[in-house]
Parts: structure tokens; sequence; C-alpha cells
């Protein structure tokens, strides 16, 4: 989850907003628009009545105004209202910060100021205006979502919405998607609108229907085969991929097998592996079910081979990346990968 450095969080300002506590200035920055974007616009929402907004919410840009300017909206009274917004958006085209930290140091407490930094954050050698934002409302840093979160992240956002979703559908949507959470929740809004009112469950057909992956030939499917040492099965898959580069390639594929092999390694060294509860526990696991894969996958790998296929791994990621390769297309080096997995 997006973080600022003095540990405030999307979820604890979400928190304080929906209790109506609204901070007299809340500054917006970071790599991840969405958390930015879920922030400025509830508060543009909620602050004030639909009545109110007339008089009392200005919208600005960074490009079309001063620091002074902004400075100065900020300084009004509302108009028959508890308090006024003042968003302030694209809030990084702001040359001159001078009036703005001097605001900083006594905001008016009638006024919400939202300034909307994306996809960067205030320069370094500018301390005193962040210490001077902190000291008046929250200065957030909302990062990018580690692909590893993208799971418990699609989970959360349907739960909320009373909608299930099995694990291999998550996953579908995890790889296919990727950590563009504005993508991401945009194609999630577009799968609820699709469900019936009396089955609201996300299922791979309906992922395949509505996002467009393949139920069958997929980054996940492909993991299971190699976990399983399906041969057959994997080598469909390369070969759909061969032919559908968009349904996986192998900057995709890596992270994904990367991340089962070095676990399974882990879970050779669990005291008592034989048993599923006891690896689910040792690898951190949220329940022993999500432990069936390594005890499949332990029993058809010894650790010697595993340890040989991480470090293959390694090789093809270096290769994929250009490093001792001249010429070998990243198609071929998934063939060369699996083989070696599989053989």
């Amino acid at each position: 989850m997006a973080e600022a450095k003095n540990a405030i969080t999307f979820d604890s300002i979400m928190a304080e907003l929906r209790e109506r506590n609204f901070r007299p200035v809340y500054y917006l920055m970071g790599d991840e628009p969405y958390y930015i974007d879920q922030i400025s616009d509830y508060i543009a929402e909620h602050a004030l009545q639909p009545e109110e907004r007339d008089f009392n919410q200005t919208i600005l840009f960074g490009s079309d105004v001063t620091a002074s300017a902004v400075a100065d909206a900020a300084r009004r009274y509302p108009m028959m209202a508890e308090r006024q917004v003042v968003i302030v958006k694209e809030a990084q085209n702001i040359r001159q910060t001078d009036a703005l930290e001097k605001y900083m140091k006594q905001p008016m407490k009638t006024t919400v100021l939202v300034l909307c930094h994306k996809n960067g954050k205030i320069d370094g050698r500018k301390r005193e205006y962040a210490k001077s934002i902190q000291q008046a409302g929250i200065l957030f840093e909302s990062t990018k979502m580690k692909e590893y979160l993208l799971p418990a992240f699609i989970e959360r956002f349907l739960r909320e919405r009373q909608v299930t979703i099995d694990p291999k559908s998550t996953q579908l949507i995890a790889e296919a998607i990727g950590a563009d959470l504005t993508r991401l929740t945009s194609e999630l809004e577009k799968v609820l609108i699709s469900l019936p009112e009396n089955d609201r469950r996300v299922t791979p057909q309906v992922v395949e229907d509505q996002i467009g992956v393949s139920k069958d030939f997929n980054g996940f499917e492909l993991r299971n085969a190699i976990i399983n040492r399906d041969v057959f099965k994997a080598n469909q898959i390369i070969n759909y991929f061969d032919k559908n580069p968009k349904a996986g390639s192998i900057y995709s594929i890596l992270p994904l097998l990367f991340s089962f092999f070095q676990n399974m390694m882990v879970a050779y060294y669990c005291p008592k592996r034989q048993s599923q509860e006891a690896v689910a526990e040792w690898l951190e696991l949220r329940s022993p079910w999500a432990a069936k894969e390594y005890m499949t996958g332990m029993r058809n790998y010894t650790a010697r081979k595993v340890m040989d296929i991480i470090g293959k791994l390694r090789e093809i990621d270096g290769k994929s990346k250009g490093l001792d390769n001249p010429n070998t297309p990243p198609e071929e080096l998934m063939k060369e990968l699996i083989f070696y997995i599989l053989h």
C-alpha cells in the first residue's frame, strides 16, 4: 500500500475523511495516480453539500496559476458554508512555491487545500516546503504497488462490493492488467457491471469474456503445468503464446516462476515438509490450501533441481535484458527455459 514517510497511509486518510475530519492541507504526490485521484475526488464529492459547491469549490491547474494565486484562493472565506475547497491539479507545474510555503505556516482552518502532484514528488532540495506541508496537514506519497500485492488488492476491491473471486481468476487479472491501478480498477468495474444480481462471483470464464484473457492459456496455467510436470500442456501454452504474444511474455512469466521456485526452495527447509499445514505456516501463506501446489512441486522436483532452475531463471532474465545475448529473441528464451525446467 502507498505510504508517506510519516506512516500516513491511503487507508488512514480515507478513514479520517469518512469521519468528516478534513485537514487544512493535503499534498498528494507520487507515481501512482490512483490513490491521488481517490482522495481528491472523495474530498470534492463529500467536503461540501451539493448546493454549497458553486461558491465554495475551486478547481485550479498548476500550469495556469502561480503559488500566490493559489494562496490567495485558499485565504478566502467560505460563503454560507462551513468550509471551502480548493483543488490544484498538476501542482508540480507551480514553479515558485515561496507563497505557498508561507501559507502553510498559517493555513486557513475554513479551507481544505488539495494539491495533486502526479508522477513525481517534491524536489528533495525543498525540505522546508515539505516540512511546512506536514505541519499544516498531510503530505502523502502514493507509490506504485508491488506486483505481488495485486491479488490482495483485487480481492479486497471486489469484497468491498460484495463480490467473490477465486484464486485463479485473481491471478489471471493481475497478470493481464499489471500494476496500473487506474486501468485495473476500470477493468474490475467492467466485470462488476457484467455480473448478474443472483450470481456475484468472478470466475475464469467471466475474466475471459470481459477482459479477454484466455482461461486455458495464460501464465497461471503455464505455472500449473510446470508444477505438475505436464510437458504436453506446457508446450501447448508456449505455442499459444507464440501466436498470441499479448497472452503471455517472458517478462511476465519470469517473475511468476521465480517467485514459485524461490518459495519452493524455502519449503524444502521446513522441518515438517510432509505436512501441508506446516508448509503453509513456514511460507506464511494465508491458508493450508495455498501450500498444495508447493507439496506437488516438491514431489516432482528435487531440491537440487530447484536450485538449478533458480539459476537458470536468473540466466534467462539477464539474457532477456540483453546480457550475453546478441540476438536470441524472447520467445526462444522462453522455450529454452521451459525445456530446461521440465527435462
